[in-house]
């Protein structure tokens, strides 16, 4: 098991937070975020990252492109005992994401609700899904959670594990995101 060092959180369900950041604090693991969850957890009184400070380059087209960037990818994506990989992390100066926390824009919700064309389209989440297929296919080497329901657990397993999650429960956490991105489309 290898222990968690840097996380990558973006919800727009943001309940139950704070529990989840007092124990990502407890275990020192650094918090990235963007837009509406780095202002939520700044105002809960938690150190966090912006992600256009990360990778820096500024959020553009209206928040449309936040954390599509090599950066954020490469975090996730690489393998960490592959040699070729982590040559290609260090040239390219890449920080390991080690846990990625997204649940998507309420797209469903939003179509219910609302009858503009525009909104609509506005609220079908891109880099969400993105992150979170990363993430789950590289799930030897990173944990995905895609609800605020999964916290609880997470916290369990991080406690259980002193800050480090294990391979069952990041595969199980892979197979509910699959799960997730599929409902999602």
């Amino acid at each position: 098991m290898n222990k968690i060092k840097t996380a990558l959180i973006s919800v727009s369900d943001k309940k139950n937070l704070k529990n989840l950041l007092s124990i990502l604090t407890k275990y020192k693991i650094k918090i990235i975020s963007s837009g509406g969850t780095y202002n939520e957890i700044r105002k809960l009184g938690f150190d966090c990252s912006e992600v256009s400070n990360f990778t820096n380059y500024p959020e553009i087209l209206d928040g449309r492109v936040k954390t599509l960037h090599p950066k954020i990818h490469g975090g996730i994506l690489n393998k960490r005992k592959n040699k070729k990989h982590a040559n290609e992390v260090k040239k390219n100066n890449l920080q390991n994401i080690d846990l990625v926390i997204v649940n998507f824009y309420p797209f469903e919700q939003t179509v219910k609700n609302n009858s503009n064309h525009n909104k609509i389209i506005e609220n079908i989440d891109i880099g969400g899904p993105a992150m979170v297929r990363a993430a789950a296919k590289n799930y030897s080497d990173v944990t995905v959670l895609t609800s605020s329901d999964q916290y609880s657990d997470l916290i369990n397993e991080l406690k259980k594990n002193h800050g480090s999650t294990s391979l069952e429960f990041k595969k199980k956490m892979s197979q509910c995101a699959f799960t997730e991105t599929a409902y999602y489309d």
